[in-house]
């Protein structure tokens, strides 16, 4: 009986895993614009900005090189970090792709 109640647990928590990975995804977002270096700001946090037609973003990527893109053009996809904004600066994204 006891295995029965272990196993009939387990399942539970797996399917609350997997379906929280699916929220995860629904946050994920594209959005274009240029990508510049950060400088010195009011807010602290982010490596680079995204600068977008109405909108700036704060960036983060712990898997690609944004040196790589400084001040082009590119479409960007990646998960705003939950939290921000702060300190009266932009929304922070955590950037997983990077496209021209």
């Amino acid at each position: 009986m006891k295995k029965i109640l272990v196993l009939v647990l387990f399942v539970a928590a797996m399917s609350g895993c997997s379906s929280m990975k699916s929220g995860e995804k629904a946050s994920m977002f594209t959005i274009s614009g240029t990508i510049e270096k950060l400088g010195m700001t009011t807010f602290q946090y982010g490596t680079h900005l995204l600068k977008a037609d109405s909108k700036t973003y704060a960036l983060k990527s712990e898997t690609i090189n944004l040196d790589s893109y400084l001040n082009k053009k590119v479409r960007i996809e990646g998960k705003k970090v939950a939290g921000y904004p702060v300190d009266g600066g932009p929304e922070l994204v955590d950037v997983t792709l990077v496209k021209f």
